[in-house]
């Protein structure tokens, strides 16, 4: 159950290119981190140039950036499933955004014990199925 918190320094993403962030950290999920993408959250979060800061200073207007924040369940996935995922997320993000300021893809791994949805543990979920 990936949830993939993606902040852009451009608060007027048209549109077609937020639907294509959505869809593109998705497939991703599902290629690199063989995710259900029926259970993969994208959470956009566009803010101004000028509230993101690289080396202590606001981005140039004009010059964008990405973060990508990804919470996973610990131990669902090998060091080569993440190590594809950062990669492949790095390349997608330059594609479709153009050249980023410094671009950046954080994993964060929660213990299934800890991490859920719906009241339902994945401790519990992965018990289930």
């Amino acid at each position: 159950m990936p949830h993939i918190r993606a902040t852009v320094t451009d608060p007027d993403l048209p549109p077609t290119v937020r639907g294509a962030l959505a869809e593109g950290l998705t497939a991703l999920a599902v290629s690199a981190l063989g995710k259900s993408a029926e259970r993969t959250i994208v959470h956009l979060d566009p803010v101004p140039a000028d509230r993101y800061y690289v080396a202590g200073k606001p981005l140039p207007e004009g010059v964008r950036d990405a973060h990508l924040e990804v919470s996973i369940t610990a131990g669902t996935n090998s060091a080569a499933e993440k190590a594809a995922f950062i990669t492949g997320a790095a390349a997608f993000l330059t594609e479709l955004l153009g050249p980023l300021a410094r671009g950046g893809v954080a994993l964060h791994e929660l213990h299934p014990e800890s991490y859920g949805y719906q009241g339902v543990t994945q401790f519990e979920h992965y018990r289930r199925n």
